[in-house]
């Protein structure tokens, strides 16, 4: 009886889950759809290339990173999914995202831990770049 209401529960929390994460990533996914239709995209792609080229990214992840960065992981995920990217694309990407993410909700609270907030930023923001830099660099034709 007991293994009958955990997986129950557990159904049941998987499912709200589901329904919290899809909340934030399908309106992502749709909205850099859709901007990826229009102007808008370009320039921020033109505008980016020089440093997501030297990570080995198009253009187009910096929306991926800048979502990441002021919305959550999982915003980027939805954004992501809109930019046709390779696996060696996406894998950098994802570093970088693990490194400097969720800046705003992480810095406030690290703040009330008595961090200085700008060494902390300035460190996740520069070693996530750094990381991607690196990886691009040291596997530059693996995948």
């Amino acid at each position: 009886m007991l293994g009958i209401m955990t997986i129950k529960n557990g159904i049941r929390k998987g499912l709200i889950t589901t329904w919290e994460l899809a909340l934030v990533m399908v309106p992502v996914y749709l909205i850099v759809a859709l901007l990826g239709e229009t102007p808008v995209m370009d320039w921020i792609s033109r505008a980016a290339q020089p440093l997501m080229g030297l990570m080995g990214l198009p253009g187009e992840a910096a929306g991926a990173l800048v979502i990441g960065n002021f919305i959550n992981q999982y915003a980027a995920i939805g954004a992501m999914a809109a930019i046709p990217m390779s696996a060696r694309e996406v894998t950098v990407l994802s570093l970088v995202l693990l490194i400097c993410h969720n800046i705003l909700v992480e810095t406030a609270v690290s703040k009330k831990t008595g961090i200085r907030v700008r060494s902390l930023v300035l460190v996740r923001v520069l070693g996530g770049l750094a990381a991607g830099i690196i990886l691009n660099l040291a596997w530059p034709g693996w995948l």
